[in-house]
């Protein structure tokens, strides 16, 4: 199968499972990754998500040539024409954190899924590059947005526009990833980053990230604003009452999502 699914205790671990290939993305791929993003955005047992690749060489390493033939529609059929868009990230825009886990290369559009993800960690090994530039292309899967948003326009400039690769050390120096750990350590890193999420409050979280993203489009005042009217939703919320039981009682929360 070119990815696995696995959900266990609230979390959802989606695994590029091309290993033979660099868990580069076939249309099969593809089509399992778009199955997969609509279940992670509408499966209430699922409050966080795990991306990571199998093996020990490749995250991902984009999209795969061999068999990704050209399309034989036009620009303007495959954006208006279908009910569905085929892009790569089509579908993933959900409030629930997603949590790359990068193993190996992540290059091109391996790249623009890490990006695309809320919180990276990256084992030793870890490489990264968009390298679009050197054949005439550009990344086309938020590379060019989403890179300078995580690390700022002059380190983003300076990888998109040589198209060079980042080692795991220098992605941390940037602000690319947020932890480097041992090869054998990452699954377990990444888990343990997915429990203490899917311990805290449901509701809460999908409103802090969905907070986040929206008042980085927006002026301050007006990120204060929606954060004070979301602090007012929450506010009466089963969970929080819950929360400060639990707080008082000296016991763990079970948080329900209401």
């Amino acid at each position: 199968m070119p990815i696995l699914f696995e959900v266990q205790d609230h979390i959802a671990t989606i695994t590029l499972n091309r290993p033979e290939a660099m868990n580069s993305i076939d249309p099969a791929t593809r089509g399992e990754l778009h199955e997969a993003w609509k279940r992670i955005k509408h499966d209430d047992a699922i409050r966080v998500a795990i991306l990571t690749g199998a093996g020990d060489k490749a995250f991902c390493t984009g999209s795969d040539l061999k068999k990704t033939m050209p399309p034989q529609e036009s620009f303007a059929e495959l954006t208006f024409g279908r009910a569905e868009s085929d892009h790569l990230l089509a579908g993933l825009d959900t409030d629930k954190p997603l949590i790359c886990a990068v193993n190996g290369y992540a290059m091109g559009g391996g790249m623009e899924l890490a990006l695309a993800c809320d919180i990276r960690i990256a084992a030793e090994n870890a490489v990264f590059a968009l390298s679009e530039v050197r054949i005439g292309s550009i990344p086309g899967a938020g590379g060019t947005q989403r890179l300078p948003r995580a690390i700022g326009a002059s380190n983003a400039l300076l990888m998109l526009l040589t198209g060079d690769r980042v080692d795991a050390r220098e992605a941390l120096r940037m602000g690319l990833v947020s932890q480097v750990v041992s090869a054998d350590a990452l699954p377990g890193a990444a888990r343990q980053i997915a429990e203490r999420i899917a311990g805290n409050a449901p509701l809460s979280v999908r409103a802090i990230k969905r907070l986040v993203h929206s008042g980085l489009d927006m002026p301050l005042p007006a990120a204060i604003d929606t954060e004070r009217y979301v602090f007012g939703l929450l506010r009466d919320t089963e969970d929080r009452i819950e929360g400060r039981k639990a707080f008082q009682e000296k016991r763990s929360p079970v948080y329900r999502g209401r």
